[in-house]
C-alpha cells in the first residue's frame, strides 16, 4: 500500500512538500505524525499535515524513510492551531510545528538522553567580615570573584552556570577548596526540577464572589473567553482551581499558562496540592529528559493538566476543556523569534478549536482585553467578571509616593558628602525597612535594572562605554567583575581609563540591583537579602530555591527586577518599596505607560497579603504621571479611561491592528536600502490589491539601531481590517525577494508588544 502525504519541514517554506509513504506506515499514518524524509541537505524530521493528496506534477516524489513510534505526535486540534499560527503570523508552517515539539522529537531517530551529572560548587564557610574578606583575597582576585559569584547564586551553583557567568579557572577552584571555603561534589540532574514547588496547602472555601465567578465561567459556552479582573489578593488562583476541578470531573483536560518561569514553582505547588501527580510542567528551562518525559505523559493521557510558561500552549493534550492564562497582560507571552506568536491569542484560537473555555486573569488587564470586554472598546467579545475585594475582606495596601525631586533637594544636617545609599533609598523608605527588620517582618524592593551600574562614563570628555556590537551602553557588573551588554551578552573586562581621551576618571552611573544589594548590606548588616534577577536565576532550580528561602523566612528582604512583581504570595511581606518607578516610563514605545502602570500595580499587590497588612512606598520624579497616580489608587479602570483615548490619535492598538517589519543587514546602507525597497513593494501591493485600510509608517531606523552587529530599520503597518492585513503579510512573506548582500534579513512581527 502506498499513499501520498503532505509533510511540513522545519525550513523556510510556506507550504508542505509531497512524499510517498508505503507499507505498514501507510496504514497507520495520521495527520500530526512525525516522519523522517530526505532533503537535499540530508534527512530531517517533518510533520504530516494531510493524507491522500494529489501529486506535485513533477513525477518525482520521494519516499518517507522512517516513522517514529508515535503515530500522531500532535492531536488534531493542536495541528489546526499550528496551521492558524502559520497563516496569521506569516510564518513557515514547518517552523511553527517544530516549535510545538520537544527538541528530542526533532531528531531523525528516537533516542533517550544519557543521565547527566555535573559538578556543583557550594560555599562551606561564610565571610561576613569585609576586613577578613579583603585580607583573604588580597592576592587572589579570581578566587574572590568566584566566591562572590556563588554568594549571588544562593551559595551553590553547577559548573555550567559558573562558566556562563564568569571565568572559573582551576587555580581559583583549587584555592577555595584548600582554604575550606568551597566544596565540590558530583550530583545527578534532578528528575523533576520543580519538586520543591510541590508543597501542600490547606483546603480553602470560595467566597461568595469567587463562587459567582466560578459559576459564570463554567456557565459560559465552549470557546467563550472570560476576562477575570480581580485585584491582587482577590483569590483568582482559587477560582482557577475550582474551575479545573469541574473540568476534570467532566473528563476533560486543562492548560495553565503563567508569564514567568519564576512563577512556575509556586503555581505548580498550588496545583499539585489539589491535583497530585496529574500536573506536568512544560517550559523552555527544562532539560531535554524532563521536557520529553512531561510531553509524553501528557500525550499518553497519564497526566491531564499542563502548567508552564508560553510554550505550554503546545501541550499535546486531547479533550482540552479549559485554558487559563494567568497575568494575561504580560509581554512575556509574546515569542520574540519566529514564529512570533502571542500565547494568549493562540490560547483563544486553540480553545475554539477544542471547544474549551478560556479564562484570562489579571489585576491590570491589557488594554486589548479590556476593550474586548467593556464598552470602552468593541465590547461583548469577552465576558467580564470582577473580583473587586481581597479574600477575607483585607484592604489593599496603602500606597505612599516619595517625590525624589524634593527628597534630594532637602538640606541634611550631616557633613556635605555624597551618600550613595541616600541617593538610592529615601529617608521614608529607609525608616520603613528598619521598622520591618525590628518587627521580624519581610520586605520586597523592586528595581527594574540589573547589574551594578547602568553605564560607565568618562567625567573628562563625557564618553559612554558602549557595546561594539550594539548601539547600547555596556552595563557594569560587580560579580563577576565585567562590562556586559544586555542585548548580545558580550562581556568585556572593566576599563580603568577612557578609550577616547585616556582619562582615568571613569564614573559609574545609574543604580542596578547588585549595587542596591551592596548598599543595603552596608546600611543593615544583619539583613538577610535574597536577590532575584537574571544574574541569580540562571540555574534550573534557582527560581524555586530563592522563593523557597523567602517562604521559609530565611530572608528578610527580597530584592529584584520585574520578575518579583508578579504572582508571588508571601503573607509576612508587609512592605513593598519601588526604588525607581521611572525606569521605562519614558521609553519611545506606545506601551511604556501601560507597562509602568501594570508593573507598579502588580508589585504593590505583593504587600499586605497576610493578617499583618502592609504598605507600599513608590519613589518617583514624576508623581503626577497617570501611570503612577492610578497605581497609587489600584485603579485599572481609571488608567484605561485615560490611556485608551491616547491610543486613538495617533492610532495604536487596541484601536487598530499593528504589524512591525524589521529589516536588518551587516551594514547600515544595506539595511536602509532594504527597508526603502520593502516599503515601495508594500505600497505597490496595497494599491494593486485595493487594500484600502492599510497605512504604512516609515521606514526609519529602529530605536535600538544595531544589535549583534546588525543594523536595523523598521516599517510599521497599521490596518483596521484584519483580513486585509493578513493578505498583505502573506504576499510579502512569500514573495518579497531579499538580497543576499550584507546578509540581509526580514522579520515580520504581527501584534508586536514593543517597537524598540
Amino acid at each position: 500500500m502506498s499513499r501520498l502525504i503532505h509533510v511540513a519541514l522545519p525550513v523556510r517554506l510556506y507550504r508542505p512538500l509531497t512524499y510517498a509513504i508505503e507499507g505498514e506506515w501507510a496504514e497507520s499514518v495520521l495527520p500530526g505524525a512525525r516522519v523522517v524524509v530526505p532533503l537535499r541537505t540530508g534527512k530531517t524530521v517533518g510533520v504530516v499535515t494531510a493524507l491522500d493528496v494529489e501529486g506535485n506534477g513533477s513525477g518525482k516524489i520521494r519516499r518517507v524513510l522512517d516513522m517514529p513510534n508515535e503515530p500522531a505526535a500532535l492531536p488534531p486540534a493542536l495541528l489546526h492551531t499550528c496551521e492558524w499560527i502559520a497563516k496569521y503570523y506569516a510564518a513557515p508552517i514547518g517552523i511553527v510545528l517544530r516549535s510545538a515539539l520537544p527538541s528530542l522529537l526533532a531528531a531523525t531517530r528516537d533516542r533517550e538522553p544519557a543521565k547527566r551529572t555535573t559538578r556543583v560548587f557550594a560555599i562551606t564557610r561564610e565571610l561576613p567580615s569585609l576586613a577578613e574578606r579583603e585580607q583573604l583575597f588580597a592576592r587572589a582576585p579570581k578566587q574572590r570573584a568566584l566566591y562572590e559569584l556563588l554568594e549571588t547564586l544562593g551559595g551553590s551553583a553547577p559548573l555550567p552556570l559558573l562558566r556562563e557567568r564568569g571565568h572559573t579557572s582551576a587555580s581559583a577552584v583549587n584555592g577555595l577548596v584548600k582554604r575550606g571555603l568551597v566544596r565540590v561534589t558530583a550530583q545527578a540532574a534532578a528528575a523533576d526540577p520543580f519538586a520543591v514547588g510541590a508543597a501542600s496547602s490547606p483546603a480553602l472555601q470560595p467566597t461568595p464572589a469567587q463562587r459567582e465567578a466560578i459559576r459564570g465561567i463554567l456557565g459560559s459556552r465552549p470557546g467563550d473567553v472570560t476576562l477575570l479582573h480581580g485585584v491582587t489578593g482577590s483569590g483568582k488562583t482559587l477560582v482557577y482551581l475550582e474551575v479545573l476541578k469541574a473540568i476534570r470531573e467532566s473528563g476533560r483536560t486543562a492548560i495553565v499558562l503563567v508569564p514567568e518561569i519564576a512563577l512556575t514553582p509556586q503555581t505548580v505547588g498550588r496545583f499539585r496540592a489539589v491535583f497530585g501527580d496529574q500536573v506536568a510542567v512544560l517550559h523552555s528551562a527544562l532539560g531535554e529528559r524532563e521536557r520529553v518525559d512531561a510531553w509524553r505523559a501528557l500525550r499518553s493521557g497519564a497526566k491531564d493538566i499542563a502548567v508552564g510558561a508560553r510554550s505550554a500552549i503546545f501541550a499535546p493534550l486531547e479533550r482540552v476543556g479549559a485554558i487559563v492564562v494567568d497575568e494575561e497582560h504580560e509581554a512575556t507571552y509574546k515569542q520574540e523569534e519566529t514564529p512570533r506568536y502571542h500565547a494568549r491569542d493562540v490560547a483563544i484560537v486553540r480553545a475554539r478549536m477544542e471547544g474549551a473555555r478560556v479564562v484570562l486573569g489579571s489585576a491590570t488587564p491589557s488594554l486589548e482585553s479590556w476593550a474586548n470586554a467593556t464598552a470602552a472598546g468593541r465590547g461583548g467579545r469577552y465576558t467580564l467578571i470582577s473580583l473587586p475585594e481581597r479574600v477575607g475582606g483585607g484592604a489593599l495596601p496603602a500606597v505612599r509616593v516619595v517625590d525624589l525631586r524634593r527628597e534630594r533637594k532637602q538640606p541634611h544636617s550631616a557633613p556635605a558628602r555624597f551618600d550613595p545609599f541616600r541617593f538610592a533609598i529615601s529617608e521614608e523608605l529607609e525608616s520603613a525597612l528598619r521598622d520591618r527588620l525590628t518587627r521580624k517582618e519581610q520586605s520586597l524592593l523592586l528595581l527594574n535594572r540589573r547589574g551594578y551600574s547602568a553605564f560607565v562614563q568618562c567625567s573628562a570628555c563625557g564618553d559612554v562605554v558602549t557595546c561594539p556590537r550594539c548601539s547600547i551602553a555596556l552595563t557594569y557588573h560587580r560579580t563577576p567583575d565585567a562590562m556586559v551588554c544586555h542585548y548580545c551578552a558580550l562581556r568585556t573586562a572593566r576599563r580603568d581609563k577612557c578609550e577616547r581621551c585616556g582619562s582615568p576618571t571613569l564614573r559609574r552611573r545609574g543604580l542596578g540591583t547588585q549595587q542596591l544589594e551592596e548598599l543595603i548590606s552596608e546600611r543593615f548588616p544583619t539583613c538577610r537579602i535574597a536577590r532575584m534577577d537574571v544574574d541569580t536565576t540562571g540555574g534550573r532550580l534557582a527560581h524555586a530555591t530563592i522563593l523557597d528561602r523567602v517562604g521559609r523566612g530565611d530572608a528578610d528582604l527580597l530584592l529584584g527586577t520585574q520578575m518579583i512583581a508578579k504572582g508571588l504570595d508571601f503573607p509576612n511581606v508587609t512592605l513593598v518599596g519601588v526604588v525607581d518607578a521611572d525606569v521605562g516610563i519614558n521609553l519611545p514605545d506606545f506601551r511604556a505607560s501601560e507597562r509602568t502602570f501594570q508593573l507598579l500595580s502588580q508589585v504593590a499587590g505583593r504587600a499586605g497579603r497576610g493578617p499583618k497588612g502592609g504598605e507600599v512606598i513608590i519613589q518617583t520624579r514624576n508623581p503626577m504621571h497617570h501611570a503612577v497616580r492610578c497605581a497609587v489608587n489600584h485603579d485599572s479602570v481609571a488608567f484605561a479611561s485615560e490611556e485608551l483615548p491616547a491610543r486613538e490619535s495617533p492610532a495604536y492598538p487596541p484601536s487598530i491592528r499593528l504589524t512591525r517589519i524589521v529589516l536588518s543587514a551587516t551594514t547600515e546602507p544595506a539595511a536602509a536600502e532594504l527597508a526603502i525597497s520593502a516599503v515601495d513593494w508594500l505600497r505597490r501591493l496595497a494599491e494593486a490589491k485595493e487594500l484600502r485600510t492599510i497605512t504604512l509608517v516609515g521606514p526609519a531606523p529602529c530605536p535600538v539601531e544595531r544589535i549583534k552587529r546588525r543594523w536595523r530599520w523598521h516599517v510599521v503597518i497599521k490596518a483596521t481590517d484584519a483580513s486585509e492585513l493578513s493578505r498583505l503579510l502573506t504576499y510579502f512573506a512569500q514573495r518579497f525577494a531579499v538580497s543576499g548582500k550584507a546578509q540581509s534579513r526580514v522579520s515580520i512581527d504581527r501584534d508586536p508588544v514593543t517597537l524598540l
